[in-house]
């Protein structure tokens, strides 16, 4: 009885990799299942009401890792709405999508400065140079080619009812600074409606900007009548770390403002912390390369010495 038993649960070889290829079938099947969460969001975001896909497009920023969170986010960014095409550049940053990066470059000609900002914010938080160009070209008016990257005029900087019509969550945003005081943030609130805190937050933002034009619109800022703003540009110089401003900003110690005078001060340390250790480090590359051309003349002059 038990040998019949075993010849009966015996499966042939083809049979077994036949019944192998029905339960990987299952499981995959099992995981391409719709999950309830994609339906509601799905639903939302093919509404004809604006309303209810704007609604729908800025919680995509939550799911993170997901290929299909970005596709959906990707299609938004093309969205006839301006609100929807902000809130989707903004969501492809907030989920890291490394591969919308292309998207929200052609974003940054967006006719809608709010647009444009959303997706260099995105392209910050991607670490793409890009937004970089954005961001001193939004401040300071200037284009850096013929073409310039923004469609619209971009003097807007200049106009503080527009800028502060573009909202700080809307593609800017604005993080208090790490050091800024208590002052200061009450004088941004004051100066709300005149674009301060969105400027300051362009500043704050072209602090990793490499290229050397930013430098000196830094080192100018620093000397801005605005307080916030004077702030906002030593921090921007302390964060980029640039030891060869300190000259620059000296004269900030002497400034009427407590506030920026501790600013420039903590600045001043730092960067001078920096040019030490980059001193240090260059001292000991040379001695290190002084070791290595020793060794390798050493044996030449040994050589030398036994033929004479």
């Amino acid at each position: 009885m038990p040998r019949t038993l075993k010849k009966t649960l015996t499966i042939p070889a083809a049979g077994r990799a036949i019944l192998i290829l029905i339960l990987l079938t299952a499981a995959c099947c099992a995981q391409t299942v719709t999950n309830p969460g994609w339906t509601v969001l799905e639903a939302g975001l093919a509404q004809k009401s604006a309303g209810q896909r704007l609604a729908a497009v800025p919680v995509l920023g939550l799911i993170s890792d997901d290929p299909h969170a970005a596709e959906l986010a990707e299609t938004a960014l093309k969205d006839r709405n301006s609100s929807i095409r902000t809130a989707a550049a903004t969501s492809l940053g907030q989920m890291h999508a490394s591969g919308a990066n292309a998207s929200l470059k052609e974003a940054l000609n967006d006719k809608n400065l709010s647009v444009v900002m959303a997706a260099a914010h995105a392209l910050r938080l991607l670490n793409d140079a890009a937004c970089y160009d954005v961001y001193y070209e939004v401040y300071t008016g200037e284009r850096k080619n013929s073409s310039g990257m923004i469609a619209q005029e971009t003097q807007i900087i200049h106009n503080p009812r527009q800028l502060a019509l573009m909202g700080f969550n809307e593609g800017i945003g604005y993080v208090p600074f790490a050091g800024i005081p208590w002052e200061a943030l009450q004088t941004i609130m004051k100066d709300r409606k005149s674009g301060t805190a969105a400027k300051a937050a362009l500043i704050s933002a072209l602090a990793t900007d490499p290229e050397s034009r930013t430098s000196k619109l830094l080192l100018t800022t620093s000397q801005n009548p605005n307080l916030v703003l004077r702030v906002a540009a030593l921090e921007a110089i302390a964060k980029r770390g640039d030891s060869a401003l300190l000259q620059g900003i000296e004269p900030r110690l002497s400034d009427s403002r407590r506030e920026v005078r501790f600013a420039a001060a903590a600045t001043i340390i730092h960067l001078d912390n920096v040019a030490k250790a980059q001193s240090a480090t260059g001292t000991k590359i040379a001695q290190a390369m002084l070791r290595v051309s020793s060794a390798e003349t050493q044996p030449t002059t040994t050589a030398t010495e036994a033929t004479k």
